[in-house]
C-alpha cells in the first residue's frame, strides 16, 4: 500500500482534484490522479483479493479506484461483493465497480436485484450500470424492477442517468424493443422519469 501510494502522490493534481465533480460523499483525501493513470498503476500490480480489500477501505480516492482494478471480481463470493458494496459512497466509485468488479460476475443478476432495492443509490446505480452490460436474458429480467427502483429514488439524477443506460442496451435488442416503450409509457411523473423519457426519445430515434 505504501509503494502503491507514493506512485499516486507523484502524479498528485491539486488543480484536477478542486475540479472534480461526483455525486455523493467527497474522498477523504484526493490526490486528483486522474482515473486513466491511476488504472495504469493498479494493472501493474499482480490481483490479489485480500490486498484490495485492504485498499478499498482507505479514505483515498486514489488507493479506493485502484483497489477495483487489483480485485478479481468474478471470483468474489456475493457474501464478499457485499461488502465492496458497503464502500460506495458516491457515483465515481460506483461507475469504476459496475465496470470492474461486477460487470463480469456470474452472479450479476442476484446482484442487480439486491443493489436495486437498496436504500443506498450508488449501489443502485452500479448495478444498472453493470446490468446494462450484461446480455438480454439479464436485461430483461431487469426491467422487471425499474419501475421500483425509480419509486425509490424518484429525484436522484445517478439512478436515472443507471436507467437510461440499462434501457438503451435493451433498446437495441429486437426482442426487448416493446417492453422497453411500455415501460416508458408507464413511467409516473418525477423528476428521474422526466429526465428518463427524454434521454429515451432522441436515442430512441437515432
Amino acid at each position: 500500500m505504501v509503494a502503491l501510494l507514493s506512485r499516486m502522490r507523484k502524479e498528485m493534481n491539486g488543480a484536477v482534484a478542486d475540479a472534480m465533480f461526483c455525486y455523493g460523499k467527497p474522498y477523504g483525501l484526493n490526490y486528483g490522479v486522474s482515473l486513466p493513470t491511476i488504472r495504469m498503476i493498479a494493472r501493474q500490480i499482480e490481483p490479489n483479493n485480500d490486498l484490495a480489500q485492504y485498499l478499498f477501505k482507505q479514505q483515498v480516492r486514489e488507493l479506493q479506484l485502484a483497489a477495483m482494478h487489483i480485485a478479481q471480481g468474478d471470483q468474489l463470493t456475493l457474501e464478499e461483493i457485499e461488502t465492496w458494496g458497503d464502500g460506495i459512497v458516491n457515483s465515481e466509485i460506483a461507475e469504476e465497480m459496475a465496470f470492474t468488479i461486477l460487470r463480469h460476475h456470474p452472479q450479476i443478476g442476484k446482484i442487480f436485484q439486491s443493489w436495486g432495492m437498496s436504500e443506498n443509490e450508488f449501489k443502485g446505480y452500479a448495478a444498472l450500470l453493470a446490468a446494462a452490460k450484461s446480455n438480454s436474458d439479464i436485461l430483461k429480467s431487469c426491467l422487471d424492477s425499474i419501475t421500483k427502483i425509480i419509486a425509490l429514488f424518484p429525484s436522484s439524477r445517478p439512478i436515472a442517468q443507471g436507467v437510461v443506460a440499462l434501457l438503451d442496451s435493451a433498446y437495441a435488442q429486437q426482442e426487448l424493443k416493446a417492453p422497453v416503450k411500455e415501460l416508458l409509457a408507464s413511467l409516473e411523473d418525477s423528476p428521474a422519469s422526466d429526465y428518463i423519457r427524454e434521454e429515451m426519445e432522441w436515442r430512441m430515434d437515432y
